[in-house]
């Protein structure tokens, strides 16, 4: 069976630890904050048995549980078939670990990264192998999500981009293959141009989220709106990403205004923190704010 190692235990990173395992590999979950793996075993447990009691696993979440083992050191990167990054959206923080896997992995092991918006080959510019470096962009909650960005960078392999491919299949997941490696791949960005001129709306008293999230639903069939997915991605993570954006030349794709900043700023980091553009209870469930 093969192993697996996911680096960062954060939302993304404990979603994509979830779904390997499920998948039936064994997976290393590595986090050098030891609350952040205690927290993300956690929550892949509770996770695991809402699947369960709905008749959506094959096996008991022990079992599954069971293939995850948590590291605090990257190790174990020595061992593994693949690895995905899926640390804080930081593009020098990512370069860092992408060089230290690059003295750890076999020669045939890809090193894979979660990135939502910084170009792979950028990346791979911090390794001795960039023919072995891809972006697997999948998108939050994991679990729940069917879509996995397999993004080829300037030198990425054929071979190691057609393992991408049929690893997300591996997974149960859709992939959407991105052969040129811009700044923010394919759906991030037209979600960040729509989502450009929702925040704008909002920030120039326009429309509250609540009704452009029901606009979105209702209007063009989105699942969730796009207020409810800034929200459960994190607002951290959106600040982030726009920034990222930014320095990369993709101004069109930020909002004018800076009300994502203020909100994080304020601590309304979305649903994780129980406030963001909507407050939640204790029970998850979404309350609009007053104003």
């Amino acid at each position: 069976m093969e192993h697996v190692m996911i680096v960062g235990a954060g939302f993304m990173g404990s979603g994509i630890a979830q779904v390997c395992a499920q998948a039936g590999y064994r997976v290393y979950l590595m986090d050098v904050n030891e609350e952040a793996l205690n927290k993300a075993l956690a929550g892949i447990r509770w996770s695991l048995e809402k699947f369960s009691s709905k008749g959506m696993l094959k096996e008991s979440p022990q079992k599954v549980i069971e293939r995850i083992t948590i590291v605090s050191d990257l190790s174990k990167a020595a061992d593994v078939a693949w690895v995905i990054e899926a640390a804080f959206e930081e593009q020098a923080l990512k370069e860092q670990l992408f060089k230290q896997l690059d003295r750890l992995v076999s020669a045939d092991t890809p090193l894979a990264t979660n990135t939502s918006s910084i170009p792979v080959t950028h990346l791979a510019r911090a390794t001795k192998r960039p023919e072995k470096i891809l972006g697997l962009h999948f998108f939050g909650p994991v679990p729940f999500m069917g879509l996995v960005e397999v993004i080829r960078g300037e030198k990425t392999s054929d071979k190691v981009f057609n393992r991408g491919v049929e690893f997300v299949k591996s997974l149960g997941k859709t992939p959407v293959k991105v052969h040129k490696d811009i700044p923010g791949f394919v759906m991030n960005r037209i979600f960040g141009a729509a989502f450009r001129e929702c925040v704008d709306l909002v920030a120039d008293g326009i429309a509250s989220p609540e009704d452009i999230d029901i606009g979105m639903r209702l209007g063009y069939g989105w699942n969730i709106g796009p207020f409810e997915i800034a929200d459960n991605a994190g607002l951290d993570t959106f600040a982030r990403v726009g920034e990222s954006m930014l320095a990369l030349g993709e101004e069109h794709l930020v909002a004018k205004s800076d009300l994502i900043v203020k909100m994080v700023n304020e601590g309304r980091l979305g649903k994780k923190v129980g406030k963001g553009f909507y407050r939640y209870g204790k029970d998850g469930k979404k309350v609009p704010w007053d104003s």
